[in-house]
């Protein structure tokens, strides 16, 4: 038999088989290291946003209550992102040409959505009512920190289920009364108000999870 036994272009794609076989797994692992990274997932994951908004000044220089931009965190399972609208109520006459604000200005003016980055993206799986918790007394400092010390709203707890379960077995310290739910420097000055406050509002520890996922 004349020739070799296999075809000429077998050989010329063994380097780049190789290179496949080597980059393969490094892709992997770097496909792993990443989602599994605090950037994506853990503490201190702070995107940069479409308009530099800082809640330092907005929610703590100037006092604004959380609830004027999240106006239904206390009526719906989801807080919503505030609509343009809602920035040009003060912007139209501060800063109404302030070079941060060409995003807003440009939303308002053609109808669109600021396009923001979530910050806390819980997996699918996860049902998460915030109605249902801050009706409870639990304070939005409890798990978004203290957001009026951010310039940039960055994650501070890590996100698990271990985390969740630790709160419902022992739901006391991390409740407040209902009206000061917004503020960020709240501290409990009288001794058992939290175990009041949990017979108050109903609001049973239990580690069993069919009380929430029937």
């Amino acid at each position: 038999m004349d020739g070799p036994p296999f075809p000429q272009w077998l050989d010329r794609a063994r380097p780049a088989a190789a290179v496949f076989l080597v980059a393969l797994p490094l892709y992997v692992v770097a496909v792993a290291y990443y989602g599994g990274s605090p950037r994506t997932t853990d503490v201190g994951y702070a995107p940069e946003q479409p308009v530099a908004y800082s809640h330092a000044l907005h929610a703590g220089q100037l006092g604004l209550d959380c609830r004027y931009c999240h106006v239904n965190v206390e009526d719906s399972a989801h807080a919503m992102v505030p609509p343009t609208q809602t920035c040009m109520n003060c912007h139209a006459r501060i800063l109404p040409d302030g070079t941060k604000l060409a995003a807003v200005r440009e939303s308002a003016q053609k109808g669109t959505s600021i396009r923001w980055v979530r910050v806390h993206d819980l997996p699918d799986y996860v049902y998460f009512d915030h109605r249902a918790h801050v009706s409870r007394g639990v304070g939005c400092a409890s798990c978004h920190g203290r957001v009026d010390r951010m310039e940039r709203v960055e994650q501070v707890e890590r996100l698990s289920m271990g985390w969740c379960l630790e709160c419902h077995r022992n739901p006391a310290p991390h409740l407040r009364p209902l009206e000061l739910i917004t503020a960020m420097d709240w501290q409990a000055d009288e001794p058992g108000l939290g175990e009041r406050l949990q017979r108050l509002n109903n609001v049973l520890p239990s580690t069993d999870c069919s009380t929430c996922h029937r």
